[in-house]
């Protein structure tokens, strides 16, 4: 998956959608710009009962409920907002539609990250599972759009990791160093080695099969 491309796709649709909102309604002044924020911003949380949470653009401690059918806000500006399309509930809207209108972000098989990466392009929902591979720890970064794509992925990786991790009774047993413990295999090839330097600096000499 290009994740360029996609966040790329994501802003056209989005930027489409509020042109065409502020051609229909110019007397939203900036309640669409204001909506695009929230939405760029991962600010918008879509719930599966129909209901979403969002954000204040401008108190970090506040967030509005948007419920209902038509869709109702807890925000001062909702009763004065034309048709009532304040910047929440706008940007709610923009969200769903363009969930509608792109496909769903799910990955055959997950992208692998090990550790430390740099940081991705912000994304409304994103789960980090830590997981061991190959003998290496590492971390599945799973981003998307809403919670349902997100799950889908979590059981796609769950199952794609299970599946690279042969039963505990195929593991071979670590040979242990008299001084330090388990040894670790060797990436060269077959055979194991101390990962430990002693008291010098040196590392350990102890060598397994």
């Amino acid at each position: 998956m290009n994740t360029s491309t996609d966040r790329q796709q994501f802003r056209e649709v989005l930027a489409g959608l509020a042109a065409k909102t502020q051609a229909k309604l110019p007397a939203l002044n900036g309640r669409v710009t204001k909506a695009c924020k929230l939405v760029l911003a991962g600010d918008v949380a879509l719930h599966p009962d129909g209901t979403a949470l969002v954000n204040s653009l401008t108190d970090p401690t506040r967030a509005y409920q948007v419920t209902g059918s038509p869709a109702t806000c807890q925000c001062k500006d909702y009763d004065h907002a034309p048709e009532h399309l304040c910047a929440h509930r706008l940007s709610v809207g923009f969200l769903r539609k363009v969930q509608e209108l792109l496909p769903p972000a799910v990955e055959s098989t997950p992208e692998v990250h090990t550790g430390c990466t740099s940081p991705l392009p912000e994304a409304p929902v994103s789960i980090t599972l830590k997981a061991t591979l190959h003998g290496h720890e590492v971390l599945v970064t799973l981003r998307g759009h809403d919670f349902a794509s997100v799950q889908a992925q979590v059981e796609a990786a769950s199952a794609w990791l299970q599946s690279q991790t042969p039963p505990p009774s195929t593991l071979p047993q670590a040979p242990q160093c008299p001084t330090h413990g388990a040894m670790k295999p060797s990436r060269k090839g077959k055979g194991w080695y101390c990962p430990h330097k002693d008291s010098q600096g040196q590392w350990c000499p102890s060598k397994g099969k």
